[in-house]
């Protein structure tokens, strides 16, 4: 495993973590962000699970690369969607910015390991 990947896992291991663990504890901050972008509430403690369970795909990471390659896609598919749900809102690019810029680090972690995506447990 290249340092880059590990850097870049670290990275959303430790963004996640908080923004997972503000999900589901329900921080005020994230209530209102999915008051704002008109999602149910129910959908952020959901997405706050998703966000856990992908950090332990990318701790998993760090002895099988393939599910690594899986965690990266698994937050790949979830920012995008973050990103639609800023822009079916019309926020501003600035407000949406994090959520592209998170998946475009877990998108260069799943071509990192890309080789291990069709043999996750090998």
């Amino acid at each position: 495993m290249s340092i880059v990947s590990l850097v870049l896992q670290m990275v959303l291991i430790l963004a996640f973590l908080l923004g997972g663990g503000m999900n589901v504890a329900g921080v005020k901050a994230q209530i209102e962000a999915f008051d704002h972008l008109r999602l149910p509430q129910w959908f952020r403690v959901v997405t706050g699970l998703f966000q856990l369970i992908g950090i332990a795909g990318l701790v998993i990471g760090f002895w099988k690369p393939g599910i690594l390659a899986w965690a990266g896609a698994w937050f790949a598919v979830m920012m995008l969607i973050a990103v639609v749900a800023h822009v079916r809102v019309k926020d501003s690019f600035g407000k949406a910015l994090p959520a592209l810029v998170l998946a475009i680090i877990a998108i260069v972690l799943l071509a990192a390991n890309a080789e291990g995506f069709r043999r996750p447990f090998s």
